[in-house]
């Protein structure tokens, strides 16, 4: 098995994965201000919370939109673990053709999700991460990556709300039963759940009609089990996307 280890703005998701599926999950908040010595304990501690044996990992590779930490948390895994950290990023054997106007730009966790969705599905396809931001990344019919959508993520626009109205308090993620809301948290529930469902659901129609196609639509991140039960569309919810892109990208250049 190998470990993989997605480094995002707000969290880390790591994991060991092999062909048989994950062993385990688990997100920590991502600090820019820790040492590598302090990811090298914090990853260590999470192996031995899972039980996992060292001896059994083969390998370890990294995805990583977080550039000032990237060789720490690498360094850290390679201390740990013995095997050289492989990365995830354009520079790698991903396979993907590109039709974006500047594939140099294209984010590393953008290439990870689109390499296992097309392992795994038919093309054409639409792949929607809800985490710091909102990416939809889109596949045309031949397997090109068209280019992607960025929004603001849901937590980016509810601390904006809090911040800039002073008037409006923070609020949890509980969907209201009701569109209209009753009270002013039930108002701000209603338009970031509901208003990101739909948002969702207009971008898919946009997709569609400008690929000329009918996509299989997939959705990941930390919020996106949040929203997802809302869209009126058929969205796949898969967790475990990023995991199993970074084993199939740890098999294509482990040599």
């Amino acid at each position: 098995m190998i470990l993989a280890v997605d480094i995002g703005n707000t969290n880390i998701v790591m994991g060991c994965i092999d062909e048989n599926g994950v062993y385990f999950e688990c997100r920590i908040s991502t600090d820019k201000h820790k040492t590598e010595a302090e990811y090298t304990v914090t990853f260590k501690h999470i192996l031995d919370v899972y039980g996992i044996d060292l001896n059994k990992i083969s390998g370890t590779i990294v995805s990583s939109v977080v550039p000032p930490i990237t060789n720490a948390v690498k360094n850290a895994l390679t201390f740990i673990t013995g095997h050289k950290t492989l990365e995830a990023n354009i520079l790698a054997n991903h396979g993907l053709k590109v039709r974006s106007d500047n594939p140099s730009e294209l984010g590393n966790d953008l290439i990870v999700a689109a390499v296992a969705a097309l392992k795994e599905h038919e093309p054409p396809l639409i792949i929607i991460d809800m985490g710091t931001a909102t990416t939809v990344s889109v596949i045309d019919k031949e397997g090109y990556f068209l280019g992607c959508i960025i929004a603001p993520g849901i937590k980016i626009s509810m601390e904006a709300l809090s911040k800039e109205a002073s008037q409006l308090p923070s609020i949890s993620l509980d969907a209201p039963s009701h569109v209209v809301g009753r009270h002013t948290a039930e108002c701000m529930q209603s338009g970031i759940i509901y208003g990101n469902a739909s948002m969702i659901d207009g971008l898919i129609d946009k997709i569609e009609k400008e690929i000329d196609a009918k996509a299989t639509v997939l959705a990941t991140g930390g919020l996106a089990k949040t929203i997802v039960p809302h869209c009126t569309h058929e969205i796949i919810y898969d967790d475990e996307i990023m995991l199993r892109g970074l084993m199939y990208l740890y098999e294509q250049n482990k040599e």
